[in-house]
């Protein structure tokens, strides 16, 4: 899912269990401070920004749409110019539940045409997407365009931060690969989709995550089944699987209550079973899942609103909203990679 150097594209999925040589490395009990969190940390090899939202147009349709902004670095080493070692990509897409329309951007750092700043306001961009706003994240603006679709939208936060892990530490692995990952689940969004049938004006919820790290996956740990749950009751869930040809899968969950009290759960805690594979661009990949998470009585059968929400991009993998059935009630974005 990330635009790293080709070379790196060995170890785990998308070379992000690639061993590091000069990169920094998160560090358990380091504090997380904002608003310089939210900006660019480029002694990391790789950092996102990514936004996901569950949208419902005028007559009761539901969509989904995604914007993610990839930072990669080359090396630990920074220049300046077009001797910037940063790389940047983006991800845009809109989903409805018979088409699914994406765009890729590709960029530079150094010269202007991507990049992330702190300042009075935040940006983050790549030409002219953008997810910008205040710098306690609390009021945002998002913007993509593609060849055949498009989105203006603004956010508004109706709860905190959410510090996902231990404060902030995220563990991947049973090695103890790691990174630093927070959330916004709470965002409430309205705006304009721009379709191949016209205009329509949405609303809806959108939960941003920001992550970073140099070596987030052990090497054989293949692709992630990623998911994030909005119930009705105001409550979050965000729940991962990492799958490994090797070793048994490692799995990470946070129980976010609606005040915004995060639980972490351990490895084992969060469960997810695949129920149905769709063939999705030539592939097989599961597209209704049994989702459970015993502690907070979840139990959940959660279901692709569009099976064929492909992402063509550079990297290519699974994203894109999920149906809820089951002991609680909401909706939710599912992302799936590593299906060959």
């Amino acid at each position: 899912m990330l635009l790293l150097p080709s070379a790196a594209i060995a170890q785990g999925f998308a070379g992000l269990g690639t061993d590091i040589d000069g990169f920094a490395t998160p560090e358990r009990g380091q504090a997380l401070t904002f608003p310089k969190d939210h900006g660019a940390h480029n002694d990391y090899r790789i950092e996102w920004w990514y936004l996901t939202a569950n949208l419902e147009g005028p007559d009761g349709t539901s969509y989904g749409l995604q914007w993610t902004l990839f930072r990669s670095a080359l090396t630990p080493t920074e220049g300046e110019g077009w001797n910037s070692a940063q790389l940047w990509m983006g991800h845009a897409a809109i989903t409805t539940p018979s088409a699914h329309y994406v765009t890729e951007r590709l960029g530079r750092g150094g010269i202007g045409q991507a990049g992330v700043k702190v300042d009075e306001r935040f940006e983050a961009w790549i030409d002219d997407w953008y997810l910008r706003g205040s710098t306690d994240f609390n009021e945002m603006e998002l913007r993509a365009v593609g060849p055949d679709f498009g989105y203006d939208m603004t956010l508004s936060a109706q709860g905190p931060l959410v510090l996902q892990g231990d404060a902030g530490y995220s563990v991947k692995s049973a090695a103890g690969q790691a990174s630093y990952y927070y959330s916004q689940p709470f965002y409430d969004i309205a705006g304009t989709l721009a379709l191949p049938e016209g205009d329509i004006a949405v609303t809806g919820h959108a939960w941003l995550d920001r992550e970073w790290s140099s070596q987030p996956l052990a090497s054989d740990q293949t692709g992630w089944d990623w998911f994030s749950l909005s119930f009705d009751s105001g409550a979050r869930m965000m729940g991962f699987v990492l799958r490994s040809n090797e070793t048994a899968p490692y799995t990470s969950a946070t129980w976010i209550d609606a005040d915004g009290t995060a639980t972490p759960m351990p490895n084992g805690a969060f469960q997810a079973q695949e129920i149905n594979r769709t063939d999705v661009a030539g592939r097989s990949v599961p597209t209704t899942w049994a989702v459970q998470l015993p502690e907070k009585g979840v139990d959940l059968t959660v279901s692709a609103l569009n099976p064929q929400a492909w992402m063509t991009t550079s990297v290519p993998y699974w994203e894109g909203p999920i149906t809820i059935e089951g002991s609680h009630a909401g909706t939710g974005y599912l992302e799936m990679t590593g299906y060959e």
